[in-house]
């Protein structure tokens, strides 16, 4: 088939772009550069089969797809908080840009939603009926509405128009290709540790995340596009849940590094809780995570090893 990846050339996207690629699909991939970078998908350019377009989604575009996986987003709080205005501008009008085509084409379109749509949650795990607890005027809100009303609009137009659509809430992902700037509490633990320099813990560092591997959450993508009747929103992240404190050591032990533990003031709204509950996601998808945390974060170790000497 003929896919359409927004914001293919980021972290995720990326790796979607590369397994679909070897499942024989054709792929278009859409990407302002903002966040994403070409060196991500640099390695498939002289592949016959894929295609980069430079390209915003928060303006219009015409091409005709059978798939659409709208992943583009900042999804780091020092990238979404950038520019706060751009951020929600790309959730909703780039979701109405995608949905258009979708409607035109009649191409079947996945959003790339995220557990931020929990907010700071008071339901723990976090199953998809829950409405979530979202400050809709905080720092992050930029981010955390823009995919609600993303979702909503999603909706709208699968009862409205009849648009064929799948919803997914991503959790935590790590792996190769995660952006060095990004803030993000995987990087940051290990560039802080490689680097010999100080691992930075806000607040107590007794607040929860759980953190999934990337070729898990692709593989769970590409199954919620191709299931059939279900639109979601399904959760897909690894429910194995660890402290942020408790994190910052298993990095110390895994790179063999000497820094020392720093603490810091916890940012605003900052979720004290996160882990999903992926009972619907083993029930409509047949799918859970494989692959262990201590395994993926050696991948993700190494990668950021050849960063650092190759710079």
């Amino acid at each position: 088939m003929r896919m359409l990846v927004t914001g293919g050339a980021g972290f995720i996207g990326s790796h979607l772009c590369e397994r679909l690629l070897k499942e024989g699909h054709e792929i278009i991939c859409l990407d302002n550069f903002f966040t994403g970078s070409k060196g991500n998908i640099s390695h498939l350019l002289e592949n016959r089969h894929f295609e980069l377009i430079r390209h915003d989604v928060t303006e219009p575009i015409l091409l005709e797809v059978d798939r659409i996986y709208n992943l583009a987003c900042p999804a780091s709080p020092i990238h979404y908080q950038y520019n706060p205005v751009k951020t929600i501008k790309t959730s909703v009008m780039g979701a109405i840009n995608m949905l258009g085509i979708a409607k035109r084409v009649r191409a079947r379109i996945l959003q790339a939603s995220t557990s931020e749509v929990y907010g700071d949650p008071q339901v723990h795990p976090q199953i998809e009926s829950y409405w979530g607890n979202v400050n809709t005027l905080g720092i992050r809100s930029c981010y955390d509405e823009g995919k609600r009303v993303a979702e909503t609009l999603f909706m709208d137009y699968h009862r409205q128009n009849s648009v064929d659509i799948r919803i997914i809430r991503i959790f935590n992902t790590y792996g190769p290709r995660m952006a060095e700037n990004d803030g993000r509490v995987v990087s940051n633990f290990i560039l802080q540790a490689l680097r010999g320099e100080d691992i930075t813990v806000y607040g107590k560092g007794d607040q929860t995340r759980s953190f999934c591997f990337v070729s898990d959450l692709v593989e769970g993508m590409i199954r919620m596009m191709e299931c059939q009747g279900f639109v979601g929103p399904v959760n897909l992240g690894n429910p194995a849940e660890t402290t942020i404190l408790e994190f910052a050591r298993k990095i110390i032990a895994l790179t063999g590094s000497s820094s020392r533990i720093v603490y810091k003031p916890l940012p605003a709204d900052d979720p004290k809780q996160r882990q999903p509950d992926i009972t619907l996601a083993k029930e409509m998808l047949d799918w859970h995570p494989k692959v262990a945390v201590d395994d993926g974060l050696k991948q993700t170790i190494d990668y950021f090893s050849s960063v650092l000497s190759a710079g």
